[in-house]
């Protein structure tokens, strides 16, 4: 990598939505300062880069061919199980495969779509705020869940969760709307997670505690007949 390169990627572009928040841990640490509040002044800074890195919003690399799953997020997989998708996402009654993303405020924020579809329904459910890495907030927290449709008719869940310190969940797309597979969608403040729930009898090609990351990552492959991968620590 050149030198040239090497500055480039030190400056990752910050999304739109997080410019106030940035303006505002700007100002109250100039205020502490004011108010010669040197120590809480200095926090603040920390503070504001903080809240810089967390609304970053890095370009990548989406795979794209049909039948591929695409992490919508960044993050920890935190599980894998067979579940029924919520009444909400209007799919299956019956288990498939959910993959759960934990992001912690540390990750990118920025959620984009699993796969190139059209959105078939988007549903806000108002809930609690326990921590979403926790089984439970699946049915228990504040949540956001799009049902998106592919070419071949099958349909696949992807249900935005908040967690114990997010308190909003901001939507860039709308029903009806196209998608293509690594397009941004979404964004959670601060710390959450992502469920995906896949059609009958797709199997996960990722591990519990794998790190994925969003648009770049291969969840799952519709086209593909293998079982589930085994992996180990290393």
């Amino acid at each position: 990598m050149s030198i040239v390169n090497s500055i480039q990627s030190a400056f990752v572009p910050i999304h739109r939505e997080g410019w106030r928040f940035i303006a505002i841990f700007a100002a109250v640490s100039l205020v502490l300062f004011w108010l010669d509040l040197e120590l809480l002044g200095w926090i603040g800074i920390l503070a504001t880069a903080w809240c810089a890195y967390f609304f970053r919003d890095p370009e990548r690399v989406t795979p794209l061919r049909t039948g591929l799953i695409i992490s919508p997020a960044d993050g920890r997989v935190s599980s894998i199980e067979q579940a029924v998708p919520p009444p909400e996402l209007d799919l299956t009654r019956e288990p498939v495969t959910r993959i759960s993303v934990f992001m912690n405020v540390f990750d990118v924020h920025v959620n984009r779509s699993p796969a190139d579809g059209a959105i078939r329904r988007i549903a806000y459910i108002p809930g609690a705020f326990i921590n979403a890495d926790l089984d439970k907030a699946s049915t228990d927290n504040e949540r956001q869940a799009l049902t998106i449709e592919l070419a071949d008719g099958r349909r696949i869940g992807v249900v935005q969760i908040a967690g114990l310190v997010a308190r909003r969940i901001v939507k860039f797309v709308g029903e009806g709307d196209h998608v293509m597979a690594g397009q941004r969608f979404g964004l959670i403040r601060f710390g959450s997670r992502v469920d995906v729930y896949l059609p009958p009898d797709v199997r996960s090609l990722v591990s519990v505690g794998q790190y994925s990351l969003g648009g770049e990552t291969v969840l799952a492959d519709l086209d593909s007949s293998e079982g589930e991968r085994a992996a180990r620590r290393s």
